[in-house]
């Protein structure tokens, strides 16, 4: 493929999520999507900056290991993004009421988001975690019923998308605003670049 050609290697998302393909296609990059299967049950003590970051890289690496027959330059990208709010990791609401419940969480709160990234190669891994505070204002019951009456808050952590609706909830942020979303570019341009460099 010729634009594979031009960006000099060939490049696999390991992720099913339509934000983060989004994200890299509006960076400029071609690339292929292989969704990974894995367990995402945390660890006992695992603290929720290890967690994204052990997702993301057990995510690269499944896919990696799927295409040890490629002799090109290949990179896999994984990447894993959680809530936290008073020290509870909220990942994707299981139904409406868990929604409502992470929601009513975060309402007038400042809360954490966290993304894991990993660039896997054959030469090696390189990853990194990236967080950004977000501040909520108080979440009116009426709007807050009307968002989990609809099935935008189930496929998202922490059961809203900054880019969606809940906008109108969030004042203010402090960090990458692409994070929030689920894929930090700019440091995912960084990490491509040093696992490029690997040997």
């Amino acid at each position: 493929m010729r634009e594979v050609e031009q960006q000099g290697f060939r490049l696999i998302l390991a992720s099913a999520s339509p934000r983060r393909r989004e994200l890299l296609t509006r960076a400029g990059y071609v690339f292929d999507v292989e969704p990974a299967e894995i367990d995402e049950t945390p660890h006992a003590q695992e603290t929720p900056g290890a967690y994204v970051q052990r997702l993301a890289e057990e995510k690269a690496q499944a896919v990696l290991a799927k295409h040890a027959g490629f002799h090109g330059k290949l990179i896999v990208l994984g990447a894993d993004t959680t809530v936290v709010c008073g020290g509870e990791i909220l990942a994707k609401p299981e139904s409406a009421a868990d929604a409502r419940r992470m929601l009513r969480l975060l309402s007038g709160r400042t809360h954490q988001v966290l993304t894991g990234v990993a660039a896997a190669t054959r030469e090696g891994m390189v990853s990194a975690v990236e967080s950004t505070e977000v501040v909520f204002a108080e979440i009116p019951e009426a709007e807050l019923e009307r968002y989990c009456a609809t099935a935008e808050p189930l496929d998202k952590a922490g059961a809203y998308g900054i880019q969606g609706y809940a906008a109108r909830w969030i004042p203010r942020i402090e960090g990458d605003y692409f994070n929030v979303m689920g894929l930090p570019i700019a440091r995912v341009v960084r990490l491509m670049e040093q696992s490029l460099a690997l040997r």
